[in-house]
């Protein structure tokens, strides 16, 4: 996808990550203790700015004038690093404040994860980052490593300089790592540095008592430095800031690969409505980052494989693959794992089989998977194979299956190799089955190679560039007209009537319906709707009307009708006696449609969601549904649909016809909105069943709840 310009102005966190002078608050002559490693990854990794260690009890550290207080510094300081006792850190950070400190990062632990007064004192953090404009990371933080800065400020023993162990780097492009565990940010970065990847930045964010992952994801989108992000997340507390990065990562262009844990929830949801029940503890999380095109990935190293191919390849033009192979059953299981990703393997044209069918011996096979044998790495029929798929039209995309154990011999020509890589416009793929030696690896990195050893995860990786490289950036969606909830926010609960009303004002079409509250309007009401009838119980404190008895449909006449309403009352009133009954709802029998179902559901975090998916009793059975947050365009609402097992009933499954899914998407977006305007009065909108007719018929609205938001 085509991205815009990035701008040049600078950002808030410029200074953070890029200081030209840090003070160490705590600092130690101990070198292998934290406060000490914090100074010695600082100097061994070439810091070129000042560095002032505070310690009242050391007149100098390893060379360095060590100064009693902030304050005696006397210079301007970009960032301080603290590490001191708990009990501390308040009154250093007042200091740094009236030094004029601009920012800090705490890595004394012992605040708001203990709880109790600790947690207070965390409170007092964010109250002298508001007052004094200092941005602060942390408390409980490990730091970060701006790369190409060389600025260690961290003590995690990944960023400590071996000499006999030289970098490795094969990717053109870099990779920022946004990580709410310090352990784990860095355990990322551990891992992309031993395959080759490179690195712009790794920041731990704490206890984010101020700056937060949100904020430091906006960092990272706008860095023209970081080209894939790579985030690891618990929860998000900066959730505007977070969104608003988010939608400008998608309008770059840039990659997120996000890994979000927390996953199996302390219990269920709560909730009065399906569309919230079945939500479960990450469906927002899995929304927000489907809206904005997020690659999620639930493994490390997985993770990390993506990012390197996206820092090593071109986005695919479509889902056709070429497997190139040196072992014949290592080849078939590549092209299994990648058609059971969903990309195709297709079959190559005669023309281009017989032009590879030159380069290898005949008992190789030229048809896809290509496996040209071992003994076409030596006669050069692997790199001219590769540059033959290069200038195709027929594949997308090239797994490299080969075997790179060697510690004395490449299978590539490397003055060959390296100008098919630079003029790349397809991503090539290198899956070894062997384990790789470290002789292959800086070998093909000069190249900008490199080698993945899991299969899996090499699947994946060409899965999601096919995925990302169709992702269209959402749009702004702006509220349409909306019902207005003020009047009624005391209220604890709606019935279905009163819900109908509510869509009605908000521009929903809804059925012609009657309320009925006594026999004596049944027969007027029959002779306005029409028969057959649907004949429901109407209570905010019914919820379920089925379950009670008070549904009954197909109701052919007057004298049906009047049965029908004394059975539906008697029923409510003996399973819901203190129920307060409303009245009989009165509707016409719907024509036949494809039942689905269409919600909203408030997240505590991201707030309103919209979902649809497929409807009727078997919801909560089957559980197909998708969500997303609230609003949604119609464009949005359309490709929602297109994630759902059930959408081919939608598209005209087994020559059935086409649903209206264009009545179905207007719908959605207008249910969006409604929830949406009004987050602080609705809590869960379900509509259930809404049938969804054939192209130009419309929908028709069976049921709708309305759950207000209880004060």
């Amino acid at each position: 996808m085509d991205a815009p310009a990035e701008t040049s102005t600078r950002h808030p966190l410029d200074t953070f990550f890029s200081p030209k002078s840090i003070a160490i608050i705590g600092a130690s002559r101990e070198p292998l203790k934290i406060p000490g490693l914090l100074l010695n990854f600082l100097r061994r990794n070439e810091f070129p700015g000042a560095i002032y260690p505070v310690n009242p009890n050391y007149d100098d550290i390893n060379g360095l004038k060590c100064y009693p207080k902030i304050a005696a510094v006397g210079q301007p300081i970009d960032l301080a690093i603290v590490i001191i006792p708990a009990k501390f850190v308040v009154g250093a950070l007042e200091e740094c404040a009236a030094a004029g400190v601009k920012n800090a990062i705490i890595i004394s632990s012992g605040f708001a994860e203990e709880g109790g007064d600790s947690a207070g004192m965390q409170d007092e953090i964010a109250v002298i980052a508001k007052r004094a404009g200092m941005r602060i990371s942390g408390p409980n933080a490990e730091g970060f490593y701006n790369e190409p800065g060389k600025i260690a400020a961290t003590f995690s023993p990944t960023v400590d300089v071996k000499p006999d162990a030289p970098r490795l780097i094969a990717s053109r492009r870099r990779i920022g790592i946004v990580a709410q565990s310090g352990g784990i940010g860095f355990a990322i970065y551990n891992r992309a540095r031993a395959l080759g990847i490179a690195l712009s930045y790794v920041i731990s964010t704490g206890n984010e008592s101020d700056l937060g992952a949100g904020e430091f994801l906006d960092y990272m989108v706008q860095d023209k430095t970081t080209d894939v992000i790579l985030l690891f997340v618990e929860g998000i507390r900066d959730k505007d800031k977070f969104l608003a990065a988010a939608q400008r990562a998608a309008e770059l262009g840039k990659p997120v690969i996000v890994t979000k844990v927390g996953r199996s929830g302390a219990g269920e949801r709560a909730a009065a409505s399906h569309t919230a029940s079945m939500a479960g503890w990450s469906a927002a999380y899995d929304a927000v980052f489907a809206k904005y095109g997020f690659i999620v990935s639930n493994d490390l190293d997985e993770a990390v494989a993506i990012a390197a191919v996206l820092t090593t390849s071109p986005l695919p033009k479509g889902d056709r693959v070429a497997v190139v192979t040196v072992s014949g059953g290592a080849g078939i299981w590549a092209a299994d794992t990648v058609a059971i990703k969903g990309m195709n393997v297709p079959e190559l044209s005669a023309g281009v089989q017989q032009i590879i069918r030159g380069m290898i011996p005949s008992y190789g096979s030229p048809r896809n998977p290509i496996d040209i044998t071992a003994q076409a790495v030596h006669s050069g029929g692997l790199q001219k194979t590769m540059e033959l798929l290069e200038t195709s039209n027929e594949v997308d995309a090239v797994l490299v299956v080969i075997s790179m154990a060697s510690e004395t011999r490449m299978p590539f020509k490397m003055e060959e190799l390296k100008p098919l890589i630079d003029r790349q416009t397809k991503p090539y793929v290198f899956w070894s089955y062997t384990l790789p030696s470290q002789f292959a690896r800086t070998g093909l990195a000069a190249s900008g190679v490199i080698i993945l050893s899991n299969l899996t995860h090499a699947g994946a990786a060409i899965q999601h560039l096919g995925r990302y490289a169709t992702f269209k950036p959402p749009a702004l969606v702006f509220s349409a007209k909306t019902a207005d909830l003020s009047k009624d926010a005391s209220a604890t609960a709606f019935s279905e009537y009163d819900s109908k009303a509510l869509l009605r004002d908000a521009g929903i079409d809804v059925p012609q319906e009657m309320l009925v509250n006594g026999r004596s309007g049944i027969e007027p009401a029959a002779a306005k709707i029409g028969f057959p009838l649907v004949m429901k119980i109407q209570s905010a404190d019914i919820p379920h009307k089925s379950e009670v008895g008070g549904v009954m449909v197909g109701i052919a006449n007057v004298q049906d009708a009047l049965a029908a309403y004394d059975a539906i009352v008697a029923s409510a009133k003996h399973h819901r006696p203190k129920a307060k009954i409303q009245g009989v709802l009165v509707s016409p029998m719907a024509n036949k449609g494809i039942e689905m179902i269409v919600g909203t559901m408030t997240d505590a975090t991201f707030g309103p969601m919209i979902m649809a998916g497929l409807g009727g009793v078997t919801t909560e059975l089957f559980k197909d549904v998708v969500y997303r947050p609230a609003p949604v365009s119609e464009t949005e609402a359309a490709a929602m649909l297109d994630e759902l097992k059930a959408s081919p009933l939608l598209n005209g499954f087994r020559g059935a016809p086409r649903a209206d899914v264009a009545a179905l998407t207007k719908l959605m977006a207008q249910l969006s909105q409604m929830a949406a305007a009004n987050s602080a009065h609705i809590a869960e909108i379900e509509i259930n069943p809404v049938l969804v007719h054939a192209k130009g018929e419309g929908v028709t609205i069976v049921d709708a709840l309305v759950v207000p938001v209880v004060k």
